[in-house]
Formats: C-alpha cells, sequence, structure tokens
C-alpha cells in the first residue's frame, strides 16, 4: 500500500477542527483542574482533619477509577438520576477532565507544599503575618517552582486522555480521525497525521513549561 500525501491534505481541515475541539477541551478542563486540584491539595496539606479527609475522599474515588467510566456515569448515568437533567458532551467531557485532573494536580500541590522546609513558615508566623500570606507569599511561591515539572506531566497527559471522549461523540481530533478513515480507508495516513499532531500539541506543552520552568529558576 502507499503512502498518499494528499489523503492529508484533504482531510487537514477536518482535522484541525478536531483539534481545535481538543484543546479547547484540554484547556479548560486544565483550568478548572488546577483551580480544584489547588483547594483540594490545600486541603489536604493544611486543610485540618474534616477538610483533608474530604479532600482525600475525592482523590481516592477519582484516581481509582478510569477516566473513562467518570465521562460515562456524568454523560449517562446523571442524567437517570436527575429528573430533567441533559448533559452536553462537550461540557461532559470538560467536566470530567476538569474533576479527572484536579485530582492528581491536588497531590502534585500537596507534595510540592509539604516538600517547604518548615522554617520558612516558622518565620513567617515570627513575623506574625497570618496563614494565608505565608501561604501565598512565602510558601507559595517556592512550592510552585516544585510543581511545574509534574504539572508539565498532567497537562501532555490530560491532552492525551481527550482522545478518551470519542465514546461518547465529542468530536475531538481521534473522533474526526475515525471519522475520516471510515469514509476513505485511508488508516495509515489519517492515523499517521493524527499521531504528528498530538506530537506537535505535547512538544509546544513540553517547551512552554521549560520555558516557564527556566524564568522561574532560583539563581
Amino acid at each position: 500500500m502507499n503512502f498518499d500525501s494528499s489523503v492529508i491534505w484533504d482531510a487537514l481541515p477536518n482535522l484541525l477542527d478536531g483539534t481545535l475541539m481538543t484543546v479547547k477541551i484540554t484547556f479548560w478542563g486544565l483550568l478548572g483542574g488546577f483551580i480544584l486540584g489547588a483547594l483540594a491539595g490545600v486541603a489536604r496539606a493544611y486543610g485540618g482533619m474534616v477538610l483533608s479527609a474530604i479532600a482525600q475522599v475525592y482523590v481516592a474515588v477519582i484516581r481509582g477509577t478510569p477516566i473513562v467510566v467518570q465521562v460515562m456515569f456524568i454523560y449517562f448515568a446523571l442524567p437517570l438520576l436527575i429528573d430533567g437533567l441533559r448533559v452536553d458532551a462537550e461540557l461532559a467531557a470538560i467536566g470530567t477532565l476538569m474533576i479527572n485532573s484536579g485530582a492528581y494536580i491536588a497531590e502534585i500541590v500537596r507534595g510540592a507544599l509539604l516538600s517547604v522546609s518548615k522554617g520558612l513558615k516558622e518565620a513567617g508566623q515570627a513575623m506574625g503575618l497570618p496563614f494565608h500570606k505565608i501561604l501565598t507569599h512565602i510558601i507559595g511561591p517556592v512550592a510552585v517552582r516544585r510543581m511545574i515539572p509534574p504539572l508539565g506531566n498532567q497537562c501532555i497527559i490530560s491532552l492525551k486522555d481527550s482522545s478518551l471522549f470519542i465514546v461518547i461523540g465529542v468530536a475531538e481530533l481521534t473522533r474526526q480521525g475515525q471519522e475520516i478513515m471510515a469514509s476513505n480507508f485511508r488508516a495509515v495516513e489519517i492515523w499517521s497525521a493524527v499521531a504528528v499532531i498530538y506530537l506537535i500539541l505535547t512538544g509546544l506543552i513540553a517547551l512552554a513549561l521549560r520555558i516557564a520552568e527556566k524564568r522561574m529558576r532560583i539563581l
């Protein structure tokens, strides 16, 4: 079978539409995941018994179940449990990625916060600063530098996980590739193009985080 590059050029508009949907889902999912993960991570590290227990249950449940099960529960099961509820496939994908990435980011945040020397916290207390200022101005900046490598890894994982939302019919990159391949039966060209696009996206994420890590490095 000959490799026909013209097949890729013909399919490129649809593949780009799928790429934009993948980027959209990943961006909003990670943005919400960062907020949720930061709150859960702080709760696990400094939230006391009740908040820490709630955050720990959330992390355990989400990390212990596959993301495909989570999105299918939100998309198919929630409308059965709540009368009148209709879940849009795109919103279900974003919400699932938000909840899923948030659980992993929570552990990244918790680990980074607890890795900061207790002496910094004690120094802030000695200066009479309230805890929220100690967290945001002393512990936080140091912890953020340590979060960058694992956060970059989570961004790449979440981007690739978005391909699993094909199960609920979201028109992301993998779904577009599948539909194109089903119409022209050129699996080699189409899936090669899809793979290259994913490599470009993950490469851009890695490059952006490498630049951020370099800029935030303590000299």
